[in-house]
């Protein structure tokens, strides 16, 4: 698939799907295909495969192969489908390259975690990447160390389709944008719906979503009003979901996942616990707190 469709996709809706586990921790694949088939018949553009809503880290090598191929099977190309690959050089390098014979479209190249990494090293790396897949790649940047230079340098690279920016140092943001006018260079909300109107008015384009996993009409409608132009109708719409935004940043960002999958049991579809060291449950206000969240919505339950 070309860079050109890859760039198209992303600057919709990247949707990251949940990693269901079944009663005895392993993951439900079943259930995974189901959650993904929902997500790509709603209209989203694209769906991450093994992001970070996906559980990236607490799985294992072998399961996030088996995630990006039950991924590209159940989305049946409604919707293109990136997989997450990271870790070291070289399992982010086989992980794109067997999700590529899987059938997913594109790879996502999750920030570096080591404490050590140095910033234009870390640019190298993803980089490298890049150059060793045969699929288009998108670079997810979780962080403001890396300088505007390395920044271009990788949203300019010819097999990068995009850059998921997911810093709040927007004044970073603004500079990249800037310094890649007039070249190919993708830059994408990283932030989720909430951040998406701040970015989209400096340039940037599309914006990721773990929300899309309950109710995908919301994330679609934001996305929208903000491809219109109508940042009022946008504001509004985030309004409406920034309680559950909010309950998701709790505990350093601990209660992200939790916090989606209560809600996807609350609405009938039982997707286990988060794996450690996510926080794997909420407490009870906290429960009560989402469950009116979800009244508040609206939401259908899962057939």
């Amino acid at each position: 698939m070309s860079n050109s469709r890859i760039s198209a996709a992303v600057r919709g809706i990247s949707g990251v799907h949940v990693t269901p586990y079944a009663a005895s921790g392993d993951p439900d694949w079943a259930m995974m295909k189901e959650i993904v088939r929902g997500i790509a018949e709603a209209g989203v553009h694209n769906i991450v495969s093994a992001g970070n809503t996906g559980e990236f880290y607490p799985m294992t090598i072998a399961e996030i192969e088996r995630t990006h191929a039950t991924a590209a099977e159940a989305a049946n190309g409604k919707a293109l489908v990136t997989a997450g690959v990271g870790r070291s050089l070289r399992d982010a390098v086989s992980l794109g390259k067997k999700a590529a014979a899987a059938g997913c479209d594109a790879a996502m190249v999750h920030h570096p975690l080591d404490p050590f990494a140095a910033p234009a090293a870390q640019a190298d790396y993803i980089v490298e990447i890049a150059e060793s897949l045969p699929i288009p790649v998108m670079a997810y940047i979780r962080s403001d160390a890396i300088g505007v230079r390395d920044l271009v340098r990788v949203a300019t690279h010819p097999n990068v389709a995009g850059v998921k920016y997911a810093s709040t140092n927007l004044m970073l943001l603004a500079d990249c944008i800037r310094e890649s006018a007039g070249s190919k260079a993708v830059w994408i909300c990283g932030l989720a719906e909430g951040w998406a109107a701040p970015f989209y008015a400096l340039g940037a384009r599309g914006f990721t979503s773990g929300l899309v996993n309950v109710a995908p009409e919301r994330s679609l409608a934001i996305w929208t009003a903000l491809e219109a132009g109508n940042y009022e109708k946008a504001r509004t719409l985030v309004d409406v979901i920034a309680p559950f935004e909010i309950m998701r940043t709790k505990y350093g960002n601990g209660a992200n996942v939790t916090v989606v999958k209560e809600a996807m049991t609350m609405l009938g579809r039982a997707v286990g616990p988060v794996r450690a060291p996510g926080l794997q449950a909420l407490n009870a206000a906290e429960r009560d707190q989402l469950k009116a969240v979800l009244a508040s919505w609206k939401v259908a339950k899962a057939a």
